[in-house]
């Protein structure tokens, strides 16, 4: 069983990373109310939401404390899944008729 010690370790760990996700929350929102072009906007909030996740996985889901074997399986495939979406659309483009033209509602 586990000791009080490591468990106060961890409790605190947990905290601290709610504090953090509180912290970044808050920065997204102030974020929001820069004004800036819409893809600096977007580059900030997908810069604290990847923080935010790695904080996330690293601690509430136990990924700080696995092997790095795995997590680097883990990774390159999530890499390869991530280019595969990102690919899919530019795969389909070839299947609209001629006489389409995108973007246009009419």
């Amino acid at each position: 069983m586990a000791s009080s010690h490591d468990m106060s370790k961890h409790v605190r760990a947990y905290v601290a990373v709610f504090a953090a996700l509180a912290v970044f929350t808050v920065l997204t929102v102030g974020a929001s109310l820069i004004h800036v072009s819409t893809p600096i906007h977007v580059s900030i909030a997908l810069i604290i939401a990847a923080i935010k996740a790695s904080l996330v996985a690293a601690i509430f889901m136990h990924l700080k404390w696995e092997k790095a074997s795995v997590l680097w399986g883990v990774l390159v495939l999530c890499a390869v899944f991530f280019v595969v979406l990102m690919f899919l659309p530019v795969l389909t483009a070839q299947d609209t008729p001629p006489q389409v033209h995108l973007g246009s509602w009419g």
